[in-house]
């Protein structure tokens, strides 16, 4: 019994003992008479409700507690759960138990956890997040589709390009999906930009081209670090899912189907070099990603901020604050941990 309690029933004892009445007693303490004649017994000097205990009438007996451990454990059952195992007995007019019985009964067994043969399903995390503050330091490439005169097949566009100046560094047009390919086209990325080991992190999703063996070995012996998406997440690769809808989006894009291999090459080298040395990007102050990659965007954002600058002195009543930001654009960020740095990722193209 608490001690409140203890004292309580002391200061009635006296106030009873010294001519009080009981009732008058309690009503000044604030508790029922009754409430004080179920405290003042002796069995009831503890709170009764820390010693309940309830033992439900509809409780399953130890018999049946394993007759549901067997069934769920015989080869016709074993690989389901619960939820199967139940409807599937009475099918054959059998009950034993309810579904949430069996449940908290394998549970408590520790025999709820997967039942299945299938795999158990993996956490995947988010893959690191990636941060590149000069050319030639991050680069992202995927493969799309393009469409052909006969349907069902397809050209197979790989694109690889810098995340730091959005410059598309390398692409090639293929018949099919390789491993072999894929390795090619870096090696021959990495010639033309002179690259070094451990310079440059390749980001891709988890195709079979982006993780082969050959493409794999060649990244390492490049000194390539690879770095790779969570499957079936188009956001993990933002930048190349962007620069294929900004592909695909072009007026020019074909409304047919490609003829042959020459044609669906041709007309990509014509997007290519619309896209690194006459797209004004918006993502890096609306410079091309050729002149942002050569790094000339320092010099021509600060003509931009001149020539406002001027204009401000000239009519400053036409300017309600600063002039346009036209600061270059220094980090860039790939699957930031948002929680922690609370920016939001750029838009790739």
């Amino acid at each position: 019994m608490s001690l409140d309690r203890e004292n309580i029933i002391s200061h009635i004892n006296e106030a009873c003992q010294s001519g009080a009445r009981q009732v008058a007693a309690c009503s000044v303490i604030g508790i029922s008479a009754k409430t004080f004649q179920r405290w003042n017994k002796r069995e009831q000097l503890r709170d009764g409700r820390l010693d309940a205990k309830h033992n439900p009438a509809n409780k399953l007996t130890e018999l049946e507690r394993q007759r549901i451990i067997h069934v769920a454990n015989e080869p016709e059952y074993a690989d389901l759960p619960p939820s199967k195992i139940v409807p599937t007995l009475a099918d054959k007019g059998i009950y034993i138990a309810s579904e949430s019985s069996f449940h908290r009964v394998l549970k408590a067994e520790n025999q709820l956890n997967h039942r299945q043969k299938s795999k158990p399903k993996r956490q995947i995390k988010k893959p690191r997040a990636l941060i590149t503050s000069e050319p030639n330091q991050l680069y992202s490439w995927d493969i799309t589709y393009l469409p052909i005169a006969i349907r069902g097949l397809f050209y197979y566009l790989y694109l690889v390009m810098d995340i730091y100046s959005r410059k598309i560094v390398g692409w090639q047009v293929y018949e099919k999906e390789s491993s072999a390919l894929a390795a090619d086209l870096m090696t021959d990325i990495c010639q033309r930009e002179n690259i070094q080991r451990g310079q440059v992190i390749l980001h891709s999703d988890n195709g079979s081209p982006m993780k082969g063996a050959t493409m794999l070995a060649t990244l390492q012996e490049l000194g390539i670090v690879p770095s790779f998406s969570r499957p079936s997440v188009s956001n993990d690769n933002p930048y190349s899912e962007s620069l294929f809808r900004t592909l695909k989006y072009r007026p020019e894009y074909p409304e047919q189907a490609f003829n042959n291999l020459s044609a669906a090459r041709a007309w990509v080298q014509g997007f290519v070099t619309w896209y690194n040395t006459e797209h004004l990007h918006s993502a890096i102050k609306f410079v091309t990603p050729e002149q942002r990659h050569n790094r000339e965007d320092i010099e021509i954002l600060e003509k931009r901020k001149h020539v406002y600058s001027e204009a401000k002195l000239k009519h400053p009543e036409r300017w309600r604050g600063d002039i346009r930001d036209w600061e270059p654009v220094k980090n860039v960020l790939l699957n930031p941990e948002k929680q922690k740095t609370g920016i939001k990722q750029k838009e790739a193209a």
